[in-house]
Parts: structure tokens; C-alpha cells; sequence
């Protein structure tokens, strides 16, 4: 019996973590947003971002994700 209990834990954690993760996310991008906004109308351009500042920002994010990733990953 007590091994589904720790089941039914290990799996609200994981959704409560989802579900933080998500919104975390969100706001970053919203926060983000409107940096760019605020830069482009600032500088007078129409686009918020340009080609190679995309290609930089996914690198970015992808590294950003890699290293979430490897976090507690500490094989010594």
C-alpha cells in the first residue's frame, strides 16, 4: 500500500513542476517581448529582431536548455 502512495507523490511533484516550469516560461517570454518592443521603438525600426539576433537568442536558449538539463547530473 505504500508503494502507491509514493507513486500518486512522485506524480503530483512532477505535474506541480510542469506546471511551475510553464508559467515560469511564459512570463519570461512576456517579460522578453517587451524588452524587444521597447528596443525597437526606442531605435524607430518596425522589426522587433533581426535575422542574426535570432539565430543568437535560439543558441542561447538552446544552451540554456542543455544546461537545465544536465543540472544534478554531478558524476564525480
Amino acid at each position: 500500500m505504500a508503494a502507491k502512495k509514493e507513486i500518486e507523490k512522485r506524480t503530483a511533484s512532477s505535474t506541480n513542476t510542469i506546471l511551475v516550469g510553464a508559467l515560469v516560461g511564459a512570463g519570461a517570454g512576456v517579460i522578453a517581448s517587451m524588452l524587444l518592443h521597447r528596443r525597437a521603438k526606442k531605435q524607430e525600426r518596425e522589426t522587433f529582431i533581426t535575422a542574426s539576433e535570432a539565430i543568437q537568442l535560439g543558441l542561447l536558449v538552446f544552451g540554456l536548455f542543455r544546461a537545465i538539463s544536465s543540472l544534478g547530473d554531478d558524476d564525480k
